[in-house]
């Protein structure tokens, strides 16, 4: 994509990450959309609440000085948690921008900078009827364990080694 930029969230640009958490919430081809109040629900919000601590971590996709992406990980008791040391993924992009590879691109340089910081391995839980989940096997996630989320939904448990 032409002038796309994948760089590090700043911290003025917290806020867009409500947009990208709702963005975020998968729903079956066949569903109603939701509310976007949804994402005020505490077992979503988790995702973005006093985002900016130390072991948060996010980038954001720019193109033409509009955020059309973003990813960020947080260590949370959340869907995808696995311990205190594993942080935990959320990426969305907007709608008329996915398929065109900038969630590959995001997910690259995050991997790199939760590398940098030391960390071994990153974490995230994913309905499985969500198309994602083969985008997440090729960027090395692998299955570790099933669960049942909040809304009765079937999740995969995913890990992927940094």
């Amino acid at each position: 994509m032409e002038n796309l930029k994948i760089r590090q969230i700043q911290r003025e640009e917290y806020p867009v990450l409500e947009d990208f958490l709702y963005h975020a919430i998968y729903l079956p081809p066949d569903a109603a959309p939701v509310s976007r109040e949804i994402i005020f629900e505490p077992e979503i919000f988790v995702y973005i609440k006093n985002f900016g601590t130390k072991d948060d971590c996010g980038v954001v996709a720019e193109q033409s000085g509009q955020i059309i992406g973003a990813a960020w990980t947080r260590i949370i008791p959340a869907y995808g948690h696995m311990d205190n040391e594993t942080p935990e993924l959320a990426i969305s992009v907007l709608p008329d921008f996915r398929g065109k590879g900038i969630g590959s691109e995001m997910m690259k340089t995050l991997f790199d900078l939760l590398h940098e910081r030391g960390y071994k391995q990153t974490s995230l839980s994913v309905q499985k009827d969500n198309p994602a989940v083969r985008f997440y096997e090729r960027l090395g996630y692998e299955l570790t364990g099933e669960r049942i989320d909040h809304a009765n939904h079937e999740d995969f448990l995913m890990v992927k080694y940094l």
